[in-house]
């Protein structure tokens, strides 16, 4: 087969460069500060185990339909991981020398350009990008805005490649914009057969590239699906797009979490990533941006998506000339520094206790999980639950036979206080194939009444997902909630009834959402201290 060339200048740079100035920036060694030359405490290097006790929500509890107050189970880190301590009170220092960027004229401007700053150098050494060849700017509230931007810049970088090649498991972030961009998106098919298909298939993804060459633009993929945790050979689907000319994006979202993943693959420069996007709320910072690592080569010389303050050199009536300089010119207005600073709290913070130990400790969980699972009758589990031969991160979707998956999520948090999500998960596709064994099966006749209400019912799955803090009781917890279900079935059903969206409502016992968080009263409540407070000069 001919290759054809790849068209990355950014590639041709960094191969050229020196092995030092290649290498990404080490980890700060014991006893220094990095960059600084002031002496750490050797505490300031955590335990696995005492980072994961830093999560202040882990002591919420909350009263269930039995009685009982009992602490609250998260397994629901794949939608929105907790807030990590340490790196709010960062954020918490931060905040007397608050002011905005953009400027060094006084104290404040300065603390804060610096801190914002080193939150960008905090992304980049986190998945090992060389500066040089690449730049990090913040975007939204999650990847669906970095991948919005990149699907726009790299459809105008070359409008004669028409078509995307996008995995069949990605989330809706990472495959709408790609459908509303490109002329046209082609979906990657996955290896195995429903409901335990595992990751994309090579082979059919080198068939794409061959059968439309000089056509593809990138391919989009998750490094890890939000629905299964099953996780893609990113490195190796780099290289054969490279080989083929097209670029890859990767949505990272769901995996950074999890397990380390560097730009750059083993070394060899095919393998390397053109653009790693993720969300900083699924990384122990909620309330932080989302993220973008980006080939400077794919934005120089192009008009950035956004224009505002901050990304410019000089503004006329006439017109505008934008800065050279990355990331500014990616960052139009005043930024989310205090989330931007947290999320490199939570990132250094990571980096200290070693993600090789991070991911150690979840496989063990997650293996916890999968036997426990397992060994529930009538429970399936989606996509391939092998992890020798299909590796997965620590999330995993299941059903348990004859209860519809709302009723089990419902069930799980009122009886068991065990946080679960269910539904689709905002991945349709890949939802559809892996139930569609099942939904065929049903006993429903489509043209009956009420058939597409009660179709819909069991158009979903539960989902558990793991987080640095999830500990053998949460999983204990899980395990046992779900075989209670499964042993009294009619006791559960016989207590709720559900609305026309499928959710699940217990019929006696309910806590309205304000009874146990209301703004106004917290609002009252912190004015009410204002009274008690010295006054400050």
């Amino acid at each position: 087969m001919s290759a054809a060339p790849s068209g990355i200048s950014c590639r041709r740079i960094c191969a050229d460069l020196t092995t030092a100035s290649r290498r990404v920036p080490k980890p700060p060694c014991f006893g220094t500060r990095s960059g600084t030359g002031r002496h750490l405490n050797m505490s300031s290097f955590p335990t696995n185990a005492a980072l994961s006790r830093d999560f202040p929500a882990l002591a919420t509890r909350y009263r269930l339909a039995d009685g009982r107050i009992i602490r609250r189970h998260y397994l629901d880190s794949a939608a929105s991981t907790l807030a990590m301590g340490c790196a709010r009170r960062v954020v918490d220092d931060l905040l007397p020398h608050y002011a905005n960027t953009h400027s060094q004229a006084h104290f404040s401007a300065r603390i804060v350009n610096q801190a914002y700053d080193w939150a960008h150098r905090q992304v980049l050494r986190w998945v090992q990008a060389d500066p040089v060849c690449y730049t990090a700017f913040f975007a939204g509230s999650g990847c669906t805005a970095g991948l919005n931007r990149l699907a726009r810049t790299l459809a105008a970088r070359r409008p004669q490649r028409r078509i995307v090649l996008a995995s069949l498991m990605e989330h809706h972030a990472n495959d709408l914009p790609h459908r509303k961009h490109a002329g046209q998106v082609i979906h990657l098919p996955l290896s195995g057969q429903a409901p335990a298909l595992g990751a994309v298939d090579l082979v059919a993804l080198e068939h794409l590239l061959e059968q439309h060459p000089g056509q593809v633009n990138y391919v989009a993929v998750s490094a890890a699906s939000n629905v299964t945790g099953i996780v893609n050979p990113v490195h190796d689907i780099a290289a054969l797009a490279h080989a083929y000319g097209a670029w890859i994006v990767v949505d990272a979202s769901q995996s950074l979490a999890h397990a380390l993943l560097s730009i750059n693959g083993v070394g060899a420069t095919e393998q390397t990533l053109d653009a790693v996007v993720f969300s900083g709320h699924k990384l122990y910072a909620p309330g932080s941006p989302g993220v973008a690592v980006v080939r400077r080569a794919l934005l120089e010389g192009g008009e950035p998506d956004e224009v505002g303050g901050g990304m410019v050199d000089d503004v006329s009536l006439a017109g505008y000339q934008l800065t050279t300089h990355f990331p500014d010119r990616e960052e139009a207005g005043t930024p989310n520094i205090l989330g931007a600073v947290q999320l490199g709290a939570v990132l250094n913070a990571l980096q200290r206790v070693g993600m090789a130990t991070i991911h150690a400790e979840e496989q063990t969980r997650l293996r916890q999980l999968l036997t426990g699972l397992a060994a529930i009758p009538g429970l399936r589990i989606y996509g391939d639950p092998d992890l020798d031969r299909t590796p997965r991160l620590g999330t995993v979707a299941f059903n348990l036979n004859g209860l519809e998956h709302g009723l089990v999520a419902a069930a799980l948090n009122d009886y068991f206080n065990v946080a679960v999500r269910n539904g689709c998960f905002c991945a349709h596709p890949y939802v559809r194939e892996l139930l569609k064994p099942e939904l065929w099966a049903l006993e429903i006749d489509p043209d009956a009444e009420g058939a597409a209400q009660r179709l819909k019912s069991w158009q979903g799955m539960v989902r558990a997902s793991l987080g640095l803090y999830t500990t053998a009781e949460d999983i204990a917890a899980l395990l046992a909630g779900l075989r209670d279900l499964q042993s009294r079935p009619d006791f559960y059903r016989a207590h709720y009834t559900a609305d026309r969206e499928g959710n699940f409502y217990h019929r006696t016992f309910t806590t309205p959402a304000e009874t146990l968080f209301d703004p106004e009263a917290a609002l009252d409540r912190a004015l009410a201290q204002l009274s008690a407070m010295p006054t400050v000069l």
